[in-house]
């Protein structure tokens, strides 16, 4: 974990997000897809709590190397001060913060889900698959065609590439779990990684675990320290054998966690649990996907 004062490189409109490009060569150096950052909104501490952004990408070579790039949409008056800022201006930074998505051993076909911008850092774990000889897929949503995150370049990344939006103003109608069955039958998925919405979610993990397909999810929660100091994000988890639970932090042990060991029933609302199905990559105790072997991940 590295605290930085950053400059931004770059301000962007990507449909109705806002996409800022930092200059961050320590943290972009250590960063992995899945991990986050937390940034201070504005520096002097006008807002009392730093507010968590997914990690886009992180540029570690090229032209723009040393650079890291957050995707956020204006809601509140924190990320509406964010989408304000101008190049140059100096932004204090801490990360790479929680864990990664980590990459299946022995498996070849990955298929993405992301949801609205939930998908932003599914571009960077699309690009490091494809590092590591993996076969990628990828499915996206939103509402509307606006909302759909940057779905030309995330054509270029995928194989196979599918499109929802539930006004169906763009790709099929509905929503991604609506054709999630098709494509993992088209794309004979042998592992799935999620990110948006916490019921989508839900529903990719169930739909993964009745299939006997291993899940990762990269769950969304207001991490307000995020550093596992405050435990606003408290996650509920079952031990493998789902004899006992405990609440671990989506900031430290998390964002990213084994589908099959959230507790989706008592975090987001009661529905029929669903079994368990193995897993080829490491879980830990806590129900987070646990690191690999580094030569193993960096190969």
């Amino acid at each position: 974990m590295i605290r930085s004062r950053c400059e931004v490189l770059s301000v962007r409109r990507t449909g109705v997000y806002h996409s800022l490009t930092l200059v961050a060569p320590d943290i972009a150096d250590r960063a992995r897809p899945g991990q986050f950052v937390e940034i201070a909104v504005p520096p002097g501490r006008t807002f009392m709590l730093n507010r968590p952004f997914s990690i886009h990408q992180a540029s570690r070579r090229g032209g723009f190397a040393g650079t890291l790039e957050i995707v956020l949409d204006a809601v509140g008056p924190g990320t509406a001060w964010l989408a304000e800022v101008e190049q140059h201006q100096w932004l204090d930074v801490i990360g790479p913060l929680g864990r990664s998505f980590q990459y299946p051993k022995g498996l070849r076909s990955c298929l993405l889900v992301g949801g609205g911008y939930g998908a932003a850092p599914l571009h960077f774990l699309a690009e490091e698959l494809r590092s590591h000889d993996k076969d990628v897929s990828m499915i996206v949503g939103a509402r509307s065609h606006e909302r759909v995150f940057k779905p030309i370049e995330g054509k270029r990344l995928a194989s196979v590439f599918a499109i929802t939006t539930e006004d169906g103003s763009l790709g099929d109608e509905g929503r991604v779990t609506d054709v999630l069955e098709t494509m993992v039958a088209r794309t004979q998925a042998e592992v799935v990684y999620a990110c948006g919405p916490n019921p989508m979610l839900r529903a990719v993990a169930e739909f993964s675990a009745a299939l006997g397909l291993p899940c990762q999810v990269a769950v969304e929660e207001m991490m307000a320290c995020g550093m596992g100091v405050c435990w606003t994000c408290a996650v509920p988890v079952v031990s493998a054998d789902g004899s006992s639970w405990w609440n671990v932090r989506a900031c430290v042990e998390g964002p990213v966690f084994n589908g099959a060991r959230v507790w989706w029933d008592r975090w987001l609302g009661e529905r029929e649990h669903q079994p368990e199905p193995e897993i080829p990559f490491e879980t830990s105790e806590d129900g987070a996907v646990a690191p690999h072997d580094v030569a193993e991940v960096n190969r």
